[in-house]
């Protein structure tokens, strides 16, 4: 059996790691300096073997090696907290690492105590390699996100910012997941639900989530948060505990990430982005509740002009085609000012709609749709506004009626097709050919690849005439997987070379990826066929290459050579 691969066991690690308030790179030091004993899934342990009432097969895969390598570390820490150890004895806070006395500790193995029932045997390790195992994953992960080497500002900053937390909680369900972490982690739990429950003082096995009264739950976590910032003593799991708070309250994807955020950043205000998406429901929403009032189209006016950034409403007018003097006349004529009425109500409509497609998250497009929401709905001033949009945010988040949910959104309408495509008018989710099927999104991965010459946009348009050919051959869609793909490295993700490839085999892959960097080959599959099939079904129509593959049997390959090639790897 295959063992997994970097990026897999990282994965164990990080999961593992997270849940029991440890250091990631000190799991992956025990794997690289044990690499025992053998499991039943093909890959080697952590050094872990049973102990107490864990029986060896609870820990013969890698997960499992993993998931009890955590445990113990927690456990030895535990013990070694009892022995009068300080925060500072156990975690080097210049270095942001552990502190070479505890990775001797963890070096000289462990057996845990009888009424620990969730540590393991740990085996004895050779110190030096153990450093340098550790080391170097705590160097490659600081390296990932650009880490300073020294990290003695980091306890000063979660402080800093954990002590004015509970005053910016609003109930926002990405803040209540860090602070029940934070929970989680600060008392050595192992789920959000043991967390929850120790926070209610009531029996997990009696816990009912889906009954769970929400305003309760949070009183108590704004307490609980209030509470850490005395009794922080430098401990790993403290850290830890405040450390993912950080990561979650901010939305960053890695624990290195709120590391480096809190460098220059130490307020726990939240990002204004959040509330882009009760602002775009609510610019959704506007069509359908406009009704032509003078407020209605005074606010929605006032908002091109910001999203414009034009100096005058006068300038916003003319932009939106009415001209102003038949608005502002002192003496209109009735039926001008009416005609000019509907006209400047159909361009407002017209901008609103495109709101959501065009929408940035620009500073100037934010502060626009702000103050939409502000004279749309008669508030005072723009903190208020701001703070009806966070409540329509924990709305769409656990939407009880059906006005609470999000409009769908809607495409805006496509322009005309050009007389000749070209890199500078390329529609994204246009069909490439008239009455066609394949669009430019899916010729350049969703506008990942866009064509940059005019050959290329020939290339593709060469491929996609023959490649409609084959659809129709065979009766259905074809489902793009690879197509135009410029970079010098891109390969399929399941034909990568090895060493051991045939030379033949090497050079029809290169030649496939060369024709993948011109734009005129495709790699595609059909539903409920195999490559072989769409292989045998072309092979006496299609003039140029064709291809499957053995390893992707569900795989083919078609370009636009001038000769006939057919291959098979």
């Amino acid at each position: 059996m295959a063992g997994l691969s970097a990026d897999q066991r990282n994965h164990h690690y990080l999961s593992e790691a997270a849940r029991a308030g440890i250091h990631k790179p000190l799991l992956a030091a025990l794997y690289q300096v044990h690499r025992r004993p053998a499991l039943n899934d093909g890959e080697v342990g952590l050094g872990i073997s049973p102990a107490n009432r864990i029986a060896l097969e609870q820990v013969n895969s890698f997960g499992a090696q993993v998931q009890y390598a955590a445990n113990t570390i927690r456990s030895i820490t535990d013990r070694l907290t009892a022995q009068g150890w300080k925060g500072s004895e156990i975690w080097d806070v210049d270095t942001g690492r552990y502190s070479d006395r505890f990775l001797q500790a963890i070096a000289n193995g462990y057996s845990p105590p009888v009424s620990d029932l969730m540590a393991t045997r740990l085996e004895s390790a050779d110190l030096p390699a153990l450093l340098q195992a550790y080391r170097e994953d705590a160097a490659q992960d600081g390296a990932a996100i650009g880490l300073p080497p020294q990290q003695a500002f980091l306890d000063a900053a979660l402080i800093h910012l954990t002590e004015p937390i509970p005053r910016y909680y609003m109930g926002l369900s990405h803040q209540r997941q860090a602070f029940l972490e934070a929970v989680r982690i600060w008392r050595k739990l192992n789920t959000l639900e043991a967390a929850i429950a120790s926070l209610l003082r009531v029996n997990e096995t009696t816990l009912d989530l889906a009954s769970l009264d929400e305003t309760t739950l949070d009183r108590a976590l704004v307490q609980y948060i209030q509470q850490l910032p005395p009794f922080y003593a430098g401990y790993p799991h403290q850290r830890e505990a405040l450390l993912r708070m950080v990561q979650l309250w901010r939305r960053l994807d890695s624990r290195e990430a709120a590391i480096a955020s809190l460098q220059s950043n130490t307020s726990p205000e939240t990002d204004i982005s959040i509330i882009d998406p009760a602002l775009i429901a609510f610019a959704q929403r506007l069509p359908q509740q406009y009704q032509g009032k003078g407020d209605q189209r005074n606010a929605m006016t006032e908002t091109f002009r910001l999203w414009q950034d034009l100096d005058s409403r006068g300038a916003a007018l003319k932009d939106l085609g009415v001209d102003s003097r038949v608005l502002t006349a002192s003496n209109p004529d009735r039926n001008a000012l009416i005609n000019a009425a509907a006209q400047l109500d159909r361009a407002l409509l017209d901008f609103i709609k495109r709101v959501p497609a065009t929408y940035h998250a620009s500073d100037r497009q934010r502060e626009a749709l702000i103050r939409l929401v502000q004279l749309w709905r008669g508030l005072e001033g723009r903190d208020r506004a701001i703070q009806v949009l966070l409540d329509d945010v924990i709305r769409l988040e656990h939407p009880q009626r059906g006005t609470d949910a999000p409009p769908c959104p809607e495409p805006i309408a496509a322009g005309s097709r050009p007389d000749r495509w070209m890199p500078d008018n390329l529609q994204i989710h246009t069909p490439i050919l008239p009455n066609g099927s394949l669009t430019w999104a899916e010729a350049t991965r969703g506008g990942a690849y866009l064509p940059k010459h005019p050959e290329t946009v020939e290339a593709i348009i060469r491929i996609a005439k023959l490649a409609q050919q084959a659809a129709d051959r065979l009766g259905r869609p074809l489902r793009i997987t690879k197509w135009y793909c410029p970079e010098a490295s891109s390969q399929a993700d399941f034909s990568a070379e090895s060493a051991d490839s045939a030379p033949l085999e090497n050079r029809l892959l290169q030649k496939a990826h060369q024709t993948h960097h011109i734009g005129d080959a495709i790699e595609f599959y059909c539903e409920g066929l195999t490559g072989n099939q769409i292989y045998l079904a072309l092979d006496p129509i299609w003039t140029g290459g064709l291809g499957r593959y053995a390893q992707a049997p569900y795989l083919c390959y078609l370009d636009a050579s001038p000769y006939r090639v057919r291959w098979k790897i």
